[in-house]
């Protein structure tokens, strides 16, 4: 299977648990709408984490490494203001800011554990 379609798959499945397990977050109910934030995710995390991690370099020494957690929080909130901007529902309720955090840590852990899991079988071959 393509790399881009398996973590497709991992931000759908990781952004579904944080919908499921964060009270202040909302999808819509609709398939087709956890597909679309999940592509939306993958842009934005592909697009935007590189930049934003070089700019924020010094912040993250210093806190060691915490200030990914806003980071992600950041973009994890940026995913749903794209996606609601292409009528394709992801809300996070008031507070944004808490709600998107833990958002955001559940899509990490869920995303890592899934990309243990699903290794590149191409990476294995040497």
């Amino acid at each position: 299977m393509p790399r881009f379609i398996t973590r497709w798959i991992i931000n759908a499945i990781a952004i579904a648990t944080a919908v499921y397990f964060v009270p202040g977050i909302d999808l819509g109910g609709s398939l087709s709408s956890l597909i679309w934030i999940a592509l939306i995710f993958g842009l934005v995390n592909a697009l935007l984490r590189p930049i934003i991690k070089l700019f924020t370099f010094p912040l993250i020494f210093l806190t060691l490494g915490l200030f990914s957690l806003v980071i992600n929080s950041f973009l994890f909130w940026l995913t749903s203001v794209i996606g609601q901007g292409f009528g394709v529902g992801l809300h996070i309720a008031a507070p944004v800011f808490w709600n998107s955090l833990l958002g955001g840590l559940v899509v990490s852990v869920v995303s890592v554990i899934l990309s243990i899991i699903f290794k590149d079988d191409r990476k294995k071959k040497h």
